[in-house]
């Protein structure tokens, strides 16, 4: 893939491969792994446990640098620029209230002024937390401390965001409410999105296209367009094609 020609890649890795150097050895994590992400899209990526599908992350956020091959993200931007990083679990500080924990990746990288506090404030109400904004985590539910969790993200309007598996630490009826709910504000705020998730449900209700990595080291044996458009995750769960994409994938990664 060549940005030079297709001006809709925000993200792009090239022959990437990473060796992680121990006092004991080596471990290859990844092997000449390439894709894109284009504006817009919401990309879901899949495999076996232990594949090393945080380390995709990492290294797109730059947090790692590839020990072969090329990662490219339009504008040459880096880091705290261009991407936006949302957790296992929400990481709320449970001294600071909703309001402060949202402001806080502003007063992190000095964005903390009156037009971006009110921003995020206006992004809180729209999204069903404006009476709560003075509350404390612990007051939450954990689908309310996750939305806070995003919005928090949202406040320094990154480009792309990754998502390291944050539904993971929830229980299976609030993570298909909260599924939904980031999925609709992802979709709202019209953001670009890349998932890593053992899920295989979870991969198909949200993603546009679906990335399965091998056993490690990691590298990408096939991609799929769902094309669902913009059907809503729960929704996405009753058609009768999510259980041929379900079947499909499982036997990808069982491989």
């Amino acid at each position: 893939m060549n940005e030079q020609i297709d001006k809709n890649v925000v993200l792009e890795f090239d022959g990437v491969s990473m060796t992680y150097h121990t006092k004991t050895g080596e471990t290859l994590a990844a092997k000449d792994m390439s894709f894109c992400v284009r504006e817009g899209e919401f990309i879901a990526v899949i495999g076996p446990s232990g594949c090393g599908k945080t380390t995709v992350l990492s290294l797109a956020a730059g947090l790692l640098k590839p020990s072969s091959g090329s990662i490219r993200v339009r504008g040459g931007k880096t880091g705290a620029e261009i991407f936006g990083y949302m957790l296992q679990r929400d990481e709320l500080f449970p001294w600071r209230t909703v309001e402060e924990n949202i402001f806080l990746p502003l007063e992190i990288q000095k964005k903390n002024t009156a037009e971006n506090r009110r921003r995020a404030l206006d992004l809180a109400e729209k999204y069903g937390l404006g009476n709560f904004l003075k509350h404390y985590p612990d007051q939450l539910s954990g689908g309310m401390r996750q939305r806070a969790a995003l919005i928090r993200t949202l406040a320094i309007q990154p480009e792309i965001l990754l998502l390291d598996e944050p539904f993971s630490a929830l229980d299976y009826q609030t993570r298909l409410s909260v599924c939904d709910d980031v999925y609709n504000i992802i979709r709202s705020e019209k953001k670009t999105a890349l998932l890593v998730t053992h899920d295989i449900s979870e991969a198909i209700s949200v993603a546009d296209r679906i990335l399965v990595l091998s056993a490690r080291p990691a590298r990408v044996v096939a991609a799929h367009e769902l094309e669902f458009g913009s059907t809503v995750p729960l929704k996405r769960r009753e058609s009768p094609r999510f259980s041929v994409w379900f079947e499909l994938l499982w036997k990808e990664l069982n491989i």
